[in-house]
Formats: structure tokens, sequence, C-alpha cells
């Protein structure tokens, strides 16, 4: 048995989960998220908590039992309390802006790189090299997060680049001097 998959997710008070077939609706005072569940995995609401079954030791049930319980737990989560990812830009003239909802780089391109937020997703900035990503969903915060840290990865040398806050990068040696 999952050790994962078979623990109950407590709902909050201020949470209400309904349950439809394969799909699960949560609903919270940030938003609400949707989830379809695959097949065979079978979801059920008792006493103020969700249960995920499995009905057999299958090799896709057993893989897709703890998936669709931490699937569920972040979407709870998500909308009770939201998530968030920090982004650091480091470089000698390289900055970050905010222009309106959308964020504006200078990354050491010939022109500054204008980014606008997906969807349930917003960016705030703080000083000129912080920026926040922060919405409802896990996954598309973390998305955003990276999309954004593909328009200049940190680079070995000297460490330049868009890295998430506290991400440490690993340093090569340059050039040996005679």
């Amino acid at each position: 048995m999952s050790r994962i998959g078979r623990l109950p997710i407590d709902i909050p008070a201020d949470v209400t989960v309904e349950v439809s077939g394969q799909d699960v609706s949560v609903k919270g005072p940030k938003g609400e998220l949707k989830l379809t569940v695959s097949r065979p995995i079978e979801i059920a609401v008792q006493e103020g908590q969700v249960l995920v079954s499995r009905p057999d030791d299958e090799r896709e049930s057993r893989s897709l039992h703890g998936l669709t319980r931490t699937l569920i737990h972040n979407n709870i989560i998500g909308v009770t309390q939201g998530y968030t990812k920090g982004l650091e830009v480091v470089g000698t003239g390289y900055r970050v802006a905010q222009k309106g909802s959308s964020v504006e780089f200078a990354l050491g391109f010939s022109h500054p790189v204008l980014v606008d937020p997906p969807a349930g997703i917003t960016f705030t900035v703080e000083g000129n090299n912080k920026l926040t990503v922060s919405g409802i969903d896990k996954q598309a915060v973390g998305e955003a997060a990276a999309n954004i840290r593909k328009i200049r990865k940190p680079e070995p040398y000297k460490g330049k680049g868009v890295r998430y806050a506290g991400e440490v990068v690993r340093r090569k040696a340059g050039k040996a001097g005679k």
C-alpha cells in the first residue's frame, strides 16, 4: 500500500471539496481549482476528510495512488495559503522592473525582455533584483518561475543570470593564467 496515498487529507473549515465522478473541485478563500483524477483511482469525502483509494495492486494503480493524493493536497493548500516562488537577478546591469501587471527584465540583451503573467499568476518586484511569482496553482507557479529563469540561466563562471531564491550556482574556475 502506498504510504502517502493511504493518508487521509483533512479539509479545513473554509474549504469545500466536491467529487463528481473523476472530477474533484476544491473551493477556498483564495479561489477554486479543478482536477481530473485518472481512471482506476477512487476519491471519497467522509467526515471532513478526503480519502484516496485504489482498486488493485497493478503497477499503474500504485503509481497513481500517491500522486493523486498529493495533487489534491496541493490544491487544498493552494486555495487556503497559495504558493510563492522567489527569483533573484544577479549580474552587473541586470535588473527587473514592474510594468503594470507585467515585468520587464534588463539581462544584457540588446533589448528589454517583457514577461506577461499567465492566468492566475501575479508578479511582485522588490527592489530592482528580486521577483516573487505567486498564485494558487503550485504547478503553474513553478512553470512560470522556470520560464522566467530560462530567459537567462545562471552561468557557471561569474554566476550571472536569473536564479531561484536560495539557489546555489556551482562555479567553475576560469582560464588558468601563465
